[in-house]
C-alpha cells in the first residue's frame, strides 16, 4: 500500500483568489471562467462539501456594497493614473472616458470578487473546516 502525500492545505488568500468554496477551499464558487465573454453564474451549492453559498435569501445584496467600494477605489486609482501618465489639467473627458472604460472592463472582477469578499470575510460563522460536510454531502456537520 503506497501513501499519498499529503496536499498542502490553500491559503484563505489563495483560495479566494481562485474562487474556492470557503469552507472546504475546494470547491468553485463559479460555474464557468472569469476570463471570457459568458455571464458569470455562481453555483448554488459546493460541489465538494455541498455547502449552500446563498446563506438566506438576498444574502448577496450586500455583495453589491462592498462591489461599490471597489469600484469607488478603482475609480480614484484610474483617475489618478491618468494624471500621471498625461498630466492633462484642463479636460475632464479624458477622465470620463478613461474611468467609465475602465469600470466596464473591471465589472466582471467586481461582481465575483465582491461576492468572495462577503463570504470569506464578512460572513459571521462561516470558516474554514475542511472535514465539514453537510447532511447531502458525504460526512456530517459536526
Amino acid at each position: 500500500m503506497e501513501l499519498k502525500p499529503q496536499q498542502k492545505e490553500p491559503s484563505a488568500l489563495s483560495a479566494a483568489l481562485h474562487a474556492k468554496c470557503p469552507r472546504c477551499r475546494k470547491g468553485d464558487l463559479f460555474a464557468n471562467s472569469m476570463y471570457g465573454f459568458k455571464t458569470q453564474v455562481m453555483n448554488e451549492n459546493c460541489g465538494y462539501c455541498g455547502l449552500r453559498f446563498e446563506r438566506e435569501p438576498g444574502y448577496f445584496y450586500v455583495a453589491m456594497f462592498v462591489s461599490y467600494g471597489m469600484t469607488v477605489l478603482q475609480m480614484i486609482a484610474i483617475g489618478v493614473l491618468t494624471y500621471l501618465i498625461t498630466g492633462e489639467e484642463s479636460s475632464p473627458w479624458i477622465y470620463i472616458t478613461t474611468i467609465f472604460v475602465g469600470i466596464v472592463l473591471l465589472s466582471p472582477i467586481n461582481y465575483r470578487y465582491s461576492r468572495v469578499i462577503l463570504l470569506y470575510w464578512l460572513t459571521p460563522g462561516l470558516n474554514y473546516s475542511p472535514g465539514r460536510r453537510d447532511q447531502s454531502g458525504r460526512q456530517d456537520l459536526k
